[in-house]
C-alpha cells in the first residue's frame, strides 16, 4: 500500500522552487510554509471535504503573493506534487481530484500574475497619460520610471501601433521570441500568426484598435525564431490619448508552455487509458452521448461489446506481466485495424473493449466491424517466448437513436455479449429483443425467488411409484412447483435451473427434503401398514455444500423417518463426476441408510463399471429408454434387448431399476415382464397432491411395505 509522507513531499517541492525567485525566508521556513500545503492537499484528496478548485486556486495566489513569479517556479511545484502526490492518489482512487487540483494551482498562478501584470500595465498606463500633462523634468521622471517598469517587467511587454507594427519591446519578450530588438521592430502582430490560433484572437485585435474595448486575454501559441513552439497568456490593452480616442496598444505576453503541456498532459490521462493508449469510457460515453444528440431519430448507431476469452487463463499461468502485454497488442490490432476504418475504439477496463459504430447503415453494418475486431484477435501473439492464439466474444447492437438512451444500449450491449460468450466464444452475438425478454424474464423470476419462499409460494407435489410385479403404491417422487401470483403454476424446468445459479437452491432443496419427510411421516402415521419410499432430487450444489449431511441427519430427527425411507437422486451427469469431498458426502450419506438413485441413467457417458464403486442403491432408467417400446410398429427387438441387459447388471450390481415416463400399460406389461422393479408415468397417475395420493391409498391399490433393496 502506498503511504503518502508530507515532509517529504514538502521538502522536494522546496528544492524544485527555492532557487526560482528571490525570496527572504530561510529553506527551512520555506519547508514548514508548504508543509501546511501539502497537509491541505492531502486532506482535501483522502477525505474530500475541500473545495479542490478553491485550495488550488489559493495555493497558486499564495506562490505568486510569496514572490514566486518566475514561470520555474509553476513547473517546479507542478512537477513535484504531480510526481510525489501521483501514487497516492492513485492508490485511494483520487487521481482525477488530484488532476484537478493542479490545473486549479496553476489556474490561481496565472490569475494572481495576471492581476499583479494588469497593476504592472496600469503603472505604464498612467506614466504614458502623467507625462502627456508634467513638465519636461517631470515628463524625463515619469518615462524613467516608465522605462524602468518597461524593463525590467519579468513577462513579455510590446507596445505597437495600431497599423499592428511593432514599435517597442523589453528583453523579456526578446528572449522569450529569440528576436533582438531590431529584429522585431521590423515585424507586426500579423507576423506571429500561428495555426491553432482561434480567430477570435483576429477579431478582438480588430475591435481594440476601433476602440470598442479597452483589453483582452487569450491564450495563444507562437513559434520562435529558431521554430520552436511556444505558449502563451496574452494580455493586449489599448492605450488612449486625452480625447480617448485609440493611440496605440501594449501587450503582456506570459510563457505558459511548461504549464500548457502538464494541462495537456493531465488532460490526455484523464481521456486515455494508460495501459493501451486508447480512448477510455469516459471519452467513449462522452462521444455516444454527441451521436445521441443528433436530432434526427433515424441516425443509427452500433456498438460492438468486446470480452477476451480465456483472459484469466493468461493472467494464471504467465502472470500478469503477460496479461497486461496482451492486452497492449490487442489493442494496438484493434486500433489499426476497427479504429483505422473511422470508429472509435475504447477501453472499457479490464479486458473489455468497445467499439462505437457511428451512422450505421444497419445491423449488417456493425456485424462486418465485429467480424473485423474478430479477426485482429485472432492473430497469434507472442508473449515472452510463448506463441498464444486468443480469441473474444462480442456483443453487437444496433438501432436507430431515437428513443435510446445510453445506458439501455449498453445494458443490451453487455447482455448480447453474454449471448456470445454462452453460445460458444469466439463469435459475435446480434441483440434479439424476444431473447432479451425471456432473459429480462428469467432475471425477474430469479429475483423474485426467496422472497416466494418466504411467502410459501412453492409447494410439492407426489408422482406415484408402482411396484409392477403387483402395482402396489411403493412410494412417490416428491417434485416442486412454483405456484407464481402473475404467471401462475410453474414447473420445475422454469425456475430450478435459476435457483442453481443463484444458489438458492441449498435454501429451496433443504425445504424440499424436509416438506417431503415431513408429509411421508404424516402417511406412516396415518395408514401404519404403508411404508412409502420418498424419493427426493438433489441438485450437485447441494452435494457440495459443506452442511448437507447434517442437513439429512437433522430433519430425518425432526420429522423422526426412518432413514430407509428416503431416496436421494441425483442426475447421471452429476454423480458419475462426483470426486473428492462430493464422493465423500454421499458415501456419508449412504451410511445413514438413507437410499441414493442414479436419476435418467443413459443420458450421459457413464463408465459402467465405475457403478459398483458408487454408494448408490438404485438406477432411474431415462424415458427415452421407454418411449422406444411406444413405437408405432411396435418395440424393435434391439431397443428390448438394451432394456434387458439394463436390467441384469442393475439387479447384478443389487441395484433396484425405476422405469420412468411410463405411458401405456403395453410399456408396464413388458418392463414387468424384463423384471424391472418400479414405474412411475402418466398411465399410472400424474404428479399430484398429498390428498390425492392419500385418495389413492383409499382405492383399489393394496398397501404394501416399504420395497427391499
Amino acid at each position: 500500500m502506498v503511504v503518502c509522507n508530507a515532509q517529504q513531499v514538502a521538502r522536494v517541492w522546496a528544492e524544485a522552487i527555492a532557487e526560482t525567485s528571490y525570496i527572504t525566508i530561510s529553506r527551512r521556513s520555506l519547508v514548514i510554509r508548504l508543509l501546511r500545503r501539502v497537509n491541505q492537499i492531502l486532506h482535501a484528496l483522502s477525505a474530500g471535504t475541500h473545495d479542490a478548485d478553491a485550495l488550488g486556486r489559493e495555493i497558486g495566489a499564495a506562490l505568486v503573493e510569496s514572490h514566486f513569479t518566475d514561470t520555474a517556479a509553476l513547473s517546479g511545484t507542478l512537477t513535484a506534487l504531480g510526481s510525489q502526490l501521483t501514487p497516492y492518489a492513485i492508490e485511494i482512487g483520487r487521481a482525477d481530484r488530484l488532476h484537478l487540483l493542479l490545473g486549479t494551482i496553476a489556474a490561481g498562478y496565472a490569475q494572481a500574475l495576471r492581476e499583479r501584470t494588469l497593476d504592472e500595465q496600469q503603472q505604464i498606463h498612467s506614466a504614458v497619460l502623467t507625462a502627456r500633462a508634467e513638465s519636461e523634468r517631470a515628463r524625463w521622471e515619469s518615462q524613467a520610471r516608465f522605462q524602468a517598469v518597461f524593463a525590467e517587467a519579468a513577462i513579455g511587454i510590446g507596445i505597437g501601433g495600431l497599423d499592428g507594427q511593432i514599435m517597442e519591446v523589453n528583453q523579456a519578450l526578446c528572449e522569450m521570441l529569440g528576436y533582438d530588438r531590431d529584429q522585431l521592430n521590423r515585424l507586426s502582430a500579423a507576423d506571429f500568426a500561428h495555426p491553432s490560433d482561434d480567430p477570435a484572437v483576429w477579431d478582438n485585435l480588430a475591435g481594440l484598435v476601433n476602440g470598442d474595448f479597452d483589453h483582452f486575454r487569450m491564450q495563444k501559441a507562437y513559434y520562435r525564431s529558431d521554430g520552436a513552439e511556444i505558449w502563451t497568456d496574452l494580455v493586449v490593452s489599448l492605450i488612449r490619448d486625452q480625447d480617448g480616442s485609440p493611440r496605440f496598444a501594449v501587450g503582456m505576453v506570459e510563457d505558459i508552455t511548461e504549464r500548457h503541456r502538464l494541462v495537456t498532459q493531465l488532460r490526455y490521462q484523464a481521456t486515455h487509458d494508460p495501459l493501451t493508449d486508447l480512448p477510455n469510457r469516459t471519452v467513449f460515453f462522452d462521444r455516444l452521448a454527441t451521436v445521441l444528440s443528433d436530432p434526427d431519430p433515424a441516425t443509427r448507431v452500433g456498438v460492438c461489446y468486446l470480452d477476451i476469452d480465456g483472459f484469466k487463463n493468461v493472467n494464471d499461468t504467465l502472470g500478469h506481466d503477460a496479461g497486461d502485454e496482451l492486452l497492449r497488442q490487442i489493442a494496438g490490432r484493434l486500433s489499426a485495424g476497427v479504429a483505422g476504418a473511422g470508429h472509435l475504439v475504447a477501453r472499457m477496463g479490464g479486458d473489455e473493449f468497445v467499439v462505437l459504430v457511428e451512422g450505421s447503415s444497419g445491423e449488417a453494418d456493425a456485424a462486418a466491424v465485429a467480424e473485423l475486431a474478430l479477426a485482429a484477435v485472432r492473430e497469434p501473439v507472442h508473449l515472452d517466448g510463448h506463441r498464444l492464439t486468443v480469441s473474444a466474444s462480442i456483443g453487437v447492437v444496433e438501432r436507430p437513436i431515437g428513443g435510446t438512451s445510453a445506458a439501455e444500449l449498453m445494458k443490451a450491449a453487455d447482455t448480447t455479449l453474454y449471448w456470445a460468450k454462452n453460445d460458444g466464444r469466439d463469435r459475435f452475438a446480434l441483440f434479439d429483443s424476444d431473447r432479451h425478454a425471456v432473459a429480462v424474464s428469467r432475471y425477474r423470476l430469479s429475483a423474485e425467488m426467496p422472497q416466494a419462499l418466504d411467502d410459501e409460494q412453492f409447494f410439492l407435489e407426489y408422482q406415484p411409484l408402482i411396484r409392477l410385479d403387483d402395482q402396489a403404491l411403493a412410494g412417490v417422487e416428491a417434485l416442486v412447483r412454483w405456484r407464481h401470483p402473475e404467471l401462475g403454476l410453474l414447473g420445475p424446468d422454469k425456475f430450478i435451473e435459476l435457483a442453481e445459479h443463484s444458489g438458492l437452491i441449498v435454501r429451496l432443496g433443504r425445504w424440499v427434503l424436509q416438506e417431503a419427510c415431513r408429509q411421508a411421516q404424516q402417511w406412516r402415521r396415518t395408514h401404519p401398514d404403508w411404508h412409502p419410499l420418498i424419493s427426493v432430487n438433489l441438485s450437485p450444489r447441494q452435494v457440495a455444500e459443506p452442511s448437507i449431511v447434517d442437513d439429512v441427519v437433522a430433519i430425518l430427527a425432526e420429522t423422526q423417518l426412518p432413514p430407509g425411507s428416503l431416496q436421494l437422486e441425483l442426475t447421471e451427469s452429476a454423480l458419475m463426476s462426483a470426486k473428492g469431498e462430493p464422493l465423500s458426502t454421499l458415501h456419508r450419506i449412504a451410511e445413514l441408510g438413507v437410499r441414493i438413485a442414479l436419476d435418467d441413467f443413459g443420458t450421459g457417458y457413464s463408465n459402467l463399471a465405475y457403478l459398483s464403486n458408487l454408494p448408490i442403491h438404485a438406477l432411474k432408467l431415462a424415458g427415452p429408454f421407454v418411449a422406444a417400446l411406444h413405437r408405432p410398429a411396435g418395440p424393435d427387438a434391439i431397443d428390448i434387448d438394451i432394456l434387458t441387459m439394463l436390467v441384469q447388471l442393475a439387479h447384478t450390481l443389487k441395484l433396484t431399476v425405476t422405469a420412468e415416463e411410463v405411458e401405456t400399460s403395453d410399456q408396464a406389461e413388458l418392463l414387468a415382464g424384463l423384471h424391472c422393479d418400479l414405474a412411475q408415468g402418466w398411465h399410472f397417475s400424474a404428479a399430484c397432491s398429498a390428498s390425492a395420493v392419500t385418495d389413492l391409498l383409499r382405492s383399489a391399490h393394496p398397501l404394501v411395505r416399504r420395497p427391499s433393496r
